[in-house]
């Protein structure tokens, strides 16, 4: 065999693909049906709750401000986060359907990671808006505009797009020689590339990269932003009036902590000691799950705009059901 055949076949046998991975999820826990179908609950809350929010921000005219942009982008994330796992996780271990194509596992877990961490910088935008408004508000309507919003919203798309890509794609250059088995409850990204039987120190790298990048940094600027409205607000005389400035932010501070404070914590555990799999399992899939599940709840709840908006709707729908009675009415008597 000359050197260019034997190069040829180094070539077409640097990478071994399989062509299933096997997801193993729970290990020898009873009854565990039960947690799958109050997953199944989630979502469908999850789906009515930010699909109702949607909803509300695109029909009522006066919700179509900056702030409320971004609460639509962050509700669109949440539920497309949502379909992007439950649904095939619910498949998976409900219907006993563990073996997942290569290239399907691949997609999986690039648009459950992509939405993850859209919704990570969604509340960094949040934090800004909010930084504006108490920091600068007499500047509030010419910094925070429509145009400056979607262009913000639009760049973390695609920054949040090439960093999930790359390291989503650096796994196309790995080879799977021995187990196939996914120690996780979808497939993601540790479990998997731990499994490859080449050069996984690029994964390493970009997998910290992308824990930095995703949630780290938003983190620290979500934490400098109260930082400095915190320094804004002590320098308000009136207490009423520092207690109404905090009220608006109250939203916000719940999502970062309903969304950071369990990853975080997981992440910590995950590091500091050995944390049982399927305790790891339970901490990342509420995780996934539950911040896009309360997000819609603690808007339609906390936000006295939307509180009022959903009236107006309601109102608008009585008084459309009366006409439509009456004009019925009139038609029978004619």
């Amino acid at each position: 065999m000359g050197p260019e055949e034997k190069a040829a076949v180094i070539f077409n046998t640097t990478f071994v693909h399989p062509v299933k991975f096997y997801i193993s999820g729970f290990s020898n826990i009873p009854h565990v049906k039960y947690f799958y179908v109050f997953l199944c609950f989630v979502y469908i809350m999850t789906v009515l709750g930010n699909g109702f929010l949607i909803s509300v921000i695109y029909l009522v005219k006066t919700l179509h401000t900056p702030k409320y942009m971004i609460v639509f982008n962050l509700a669109l994330t949440d539920l497309c986060g949502s379909t992007a796992l439950i649904p095939k996780l619910l498949d998976t271990f409900l219907f006993d359907r563990r073996y997942i194509f290569y290239e399907a596992c691949i997609s999986y877990m690039f648009f459950v990671l992509f939405f993850g961490s859209v919704q990570s910088w969604t509340l960094v935008t949040m934090s800004y808006d909010r930084f504006i408004a108490i920091c600068f508000p007499l500047r509030y309507h010419s910094i925070v505009t429509k145009p400056a919003i979607a262009a913000m919203l639009f760049s973390v798309w695609v920054f949040v797009l090439s960093v999930i890509g790359c390291m989503v794609g650096l796994i196309d250059r790995l080879s799977f020689c021995s187990s196939l088995v996914v120690k996780s409850f979808y497939c993601d990204h540790g479990p998997i590339f731990r499994l490859a039987c080449n050069d996984t120190s690029l994964n390493y790298i970009m997998g910290y990269v992308a824990f930095i990048v995703i949630l780290c940094i938003p983190l620290v600027l979500i934490a400098l932003t109260y930082v400095c409205i915190s320094i804004e607000l002590s320098r308000i005389a009136s207490g009423e009036e520092r207690l109404k400035a905090m009220k608006t932010c109250t939203c916000h501070l719940i999502l970062v902590a309903v969304f950071f404070l369990p990853i975080v914590g997981t992440n910590i555990a995950t590091v500091s000691s050995q944390i049982h799999p399927n305790a790891r399992i339970i901490n990342s899939t509420l995780t996934h799950t539950i911040p896009a599940l309360l997000n819609p709840i603690i808007y339609s709840l906390k936000t006295e705009e939307v509180l009022n908006s959903i009236r107006k709707l309601c109102n608008i729908n009585k008084i459309s059901n009366k006409t439509s009675k009456n004009v019925n009415t009139l038609s029978l008597l004619y």
